[in-house]
């Protein structure tokens, strides 16, 4: 007599049922598209033991002052977090100028154009990843024509044989009139507190004409892996006259200068601001606002071709987290438990700002917290509310309620 196994496939028309308790290996039986992804695309076929699932949990801090809200001040695009000297050390796009952003048409040299326009790169310092206290700024605006003149933003940083670097984003104009367009360039200093010595050079440069990067290298993010160092970046380009972003590679062994991008770039299709940690033997990321991958944490085990892993929600903004082993060239990543990040768009229409929080998250091998691994998040409806229909929608709803009167 055939024995039938609750792993095979009897026959057409008596099927075995997926067992009720889920196999953790994929079973070897016919299954749908869906429960095979569920097998081949993620690290575990559930949420719950998927290391690289979780929630993120959000925090105000103390000690930064934002002006009363008026919309002159405001602090963005936070670094990665890194220890020294028994402290907690961040560095950020800070804006202080007596008006709040006008536009590029209004902007003038004293006059912001955006929310990080005529912007320099300050730095805090922190005890407990809560309270923070402002330590001055770190990169000024060198001198025209020198690269970032006109704003200097979106810094991360590097700890490479004992110095410090700081990359980020020189403006040559306002943002607005292709002063996005910048490149990115870096300023060295021996410790954290400075003093930080400007190179005024051009560290990656765009892309040959017709490239995907061609126009623009955004969001530095260095990291240590297989002995060098691994710069991740974002770029802009076209698709059917829809702006694409995506996340671009360069490797090299010198801070300064000499990266070589990656054949292979971009080496994720999806993204914002670049968020990445060593995560066992390879490199995670969270992939966050733009594109069909949006919203999804990813994993490349050679640091190049990265896979979905989970699917995630309230992913923070412009996310710099504190990873101990970012620098160690470690061959076992140990992930993330917090960072930093950014809320944009505070205050109204003609006050725009953007304040620096903190989010907690389980995306560490040592960490096990069952309160970060449920998918649901119980906001207040006024949250919802608050979105509104938006201006194009809310027009054509007017215009609905018109003809039936």
């Amino acid at each position: 007599m055939l024995s039938i196994s609750f792993l095979s496939w009897a026959d057409a028309n008596n099927p075995v049922a997926f067992p009720y308790h889920m196999p953790m290996e994929k079973p070897d039986m016919p299954l749908s598209k869906a429960m095979n992804r569920a097998y081949q695309q993620y690290s575990t076929p559930t949420y719950r033991p998927n290391q690289l699932f979780t929630q993120f949990k959000y925090t105000r801090l103390s000690g930064f002052d934002y002006a009363n809200g008026d919309g002159t001040i405001t602090r963005r695009d936070p670094s990665k977090v890194i220890k020294a000297n028994g402290r907690y050390y961040v560095w950020y796009t800070k804006r202080q100028t007596h008006t709040p952003p006008r536009g590029a048409a209004k902007s003038t040299e004293s006059i912001p154009s955006s929310d990080w326009d005529l912007s320099e790169i300050w730095y805090a310092t922190s005890e407990d990843g809560f309270n923070w206290q402002e330590q001055g700024v770190a990169v000024k605006r060198p001198p025209k024509p020198n690269v970032g003149w006109r704003s200097v933003s979106t810094p991360d940083i590097l700890v490479w044989k004992g110095k410090y670097y700081l990359y980020y984003q020189g403006f040559l104009e306002a943002s607005g009139k292709h002063g996005d367009d910048c490149p990115v360039t870096v300023s060295v200093a021996d410790s954290p507190n400075g003093p930080w010595k400007a190179t005024n050079k051009i560290v990656i440069p765009n892309g040959a004409k017709g490239a995907w990067d061609q126009s623009s290298i955004h969001d530095p993010y260095p990291l240590v892996y297989q002995g060098k160092i691994y710069l991740y970046y974002k770029s802009d380009f076209k698709a059917q006259g829809q702006i694409v972003r995506a996340q671009g590679l360069a490797i090299s062994d010198d801070p300064l200068g000499g990266f070589k991008k990656h054949p292979l770039n971009p080496v994720m299709n999806s993204g914002h601001e670049t968020t990445l940690f060593p995560w066992k033997q390879g490199i995670a990321a969270l992939v966050i606002r733009h594109g069909n991958e949006h919203n999804t944490i990813q994993y490349a085990p050679d640091g190049v071709n990265f896979d979905v892993v989970t699917t995630v929600s309230m992913m923070p903004f412009a996310a710099g987290p504190y990873i101990p082993d970012a620098f160690t060239d470690t061959k076992n990543g140990q992930g993330i438990t917090w960072g930093l990040s950014h809320f944009t768009w505070q205050g109204t229409r003609d006050t725009r700002h953007t304040i620096l929080a903190r989010f907690d998250c389980d995306l560490a091998q040592h960490i096990d917290e069952p309160s970060m691994r449920d998918t649901e998040y119980y906001l207040s409806a006024d949250v919802y509310f608050e979105q509104g229909l938006g201006s194009i929608r809310a027009k054509r709803e007017a215009m609905n309620k018109a003809e039936l009167r």
